[in-house]
């Protein structure tokens, strides 16, 4: 039983426990399906954790220098790049010690053949499979007018010279038949050109670790897909798989504020700064102890810590079997994958600090944030 009151408010908490389990099934799978799992820093970087992450995992991918240093130093094994575009005066520094790059554009690919040749890197296209599950537009990869890869018809009969892999991201947060819809829509629109590679990168979004997840269903696709093209290597980068459900953020009711309809909560986390997917998705994160309202029964809507007049949670509203008092802790489950690397420190709200729940049971502050955060992010 977790005692809330030894965890500074606010606080992301990982739990270490439910982080190996997550590992340990995906390195199940990995070798299962004979491909190789990546971590993708632009869900998961937690870097406290990457002891535990190197252990099953040999790699991991970055979308920015800052990700890749920071692979480096603190992860190691192969790293794979793909930026939207790359810099210029980054270029060089980016590459070092890489294993693959991705470019999102033919034009890209001829800027920086000659550099990535000479550094020895396994380079790669980006491209549209004209498919993807999303829903919702700010996530959908795959659109029309999608500026993330390269579509089918823009390309020759023949990749162009010295290409030696494809990527494709279009998933979220989806199942094993969308994985299946993708190899159909891939083979269909650049199926020619997989002979003439040697490797194929499939993405994130692969939520392998979700209950209810068809495991044998991604094997026997994976297989089979090999089976056709067995010279191929895949990767995969789910890195919200990897921390999906691993932890939390604790956080304190300052004050109820009475209103027409629900009575507003009052926190010391914000929506917009520490929580921004419950704006962008959107979508209602499950609260601790909280359930859907019933007709007649006090309900609670979850107001955040800034200024900001939309810094609430206006997906829906919850209910507690105990009417909610200030100083009562809230704590929003699952609240690692996605939080960390998307927070802010706008209106120069309190950043929640970062602690690691061990093995056994005991709480270890990783960080705490103040004022001089804060302030060297503006001049």
């Amino acid at each position: 039983m977790i005692n809330y009151s030894d965890i500074p408010s606010p606080c992301y908490v990982l739990e270490e426990q439910k982080l190996i389990q997550n590992l340990e099934k995906i390195a199940a799978v990995q070798q299962q399906a004979g491909i190789t799992v990546l971590l993708a820093l632009k869900g998961f970087a937690m870097f406290s954790a990457f002891p535990i992450v190197k252990r099953y995992l040999s790699g991991a991918a970055a979308s920015s220098l800052y990700e890749a240093m920071l692979i480096r130093e603190k992860l190691g094994g192969s790293l794979h790049l793909y930026l939207p575009a790359y810099r210029p005066d980054e270029f060089d520094q980016l590459i070092q010690g890489a294993s693959h790059i991705t470019f999102n554009s033919l034009t890209q690919w001829e800027h920086y053949r000659e550099k990535t040749r000479s550094a020895g890197l396994s380079p790669g296209l980006r491209i549209n499979p004209e498919f993807s599950p999303v829903i919702h537009d700010i996530y959908n990869p795959a659109s029309p007018y999608s500026r993330l890869g390269v579509r089918a018809e823009n390309l020759s009969g023949k990749l162009p010279e010295g290409i030696e892999g494809l990527h494709c991201h279009n998933l979220c947060e989806s199942d094993a038949a969308d994985l299946e819809t993708t190899l159909e829509q891939i083979e269909k629109l650049f199926g020619h050109h997989l002979p003439q590679i040697r490797w194929l990168n499939l993405g994130g979004g692969h939520l392998m670790t979700r209950q209810g997840y068809d495991i044998e269903h991604f094997i026997r696709v994976m297989t089979q897909f090999k089976a056709r093209y067995p010279h191929l290597e895949i990767y995969i980068e789910p890195s919200s798989a990897i921390a999906w459900e691993t932890g939390f953020l604790r956080a304190t009711v300052l004050d109820l504020v009475e209103t027409p309809g629900p009575a507003i909560a009052m926190l010391d986390v914000s929506f917009t700064a520490h929580m921004p997917d419950c704006l962008e998705m959107p979508y209602k994160p499950r609260i601790q102890g909280a359930r859907q309202p019933q007709d007649g029964e006090p309900t609670y809507r979850m107001g955040g810590a800034t200024c900001l007049a939309g810094d609430v949670m206006g997906m829906g509203d919850y209910a507690f079997d105990k009417p909610l008092q200030i100083g009562d802790a809230i704590v929003f489950e699952d609240m690692i994958h996605y939080t960390m690397v998307k927070t802010s420190m706008f209106n120069g709200v309190q950043h929640p600090s970062i602690g690691i729940i061990r093995r056994d049971g005991t709480f270890e502050l990783i960080r705490q944030f103040n004022y001089d955060d804060y302030k060297r992010r503006l001049s």
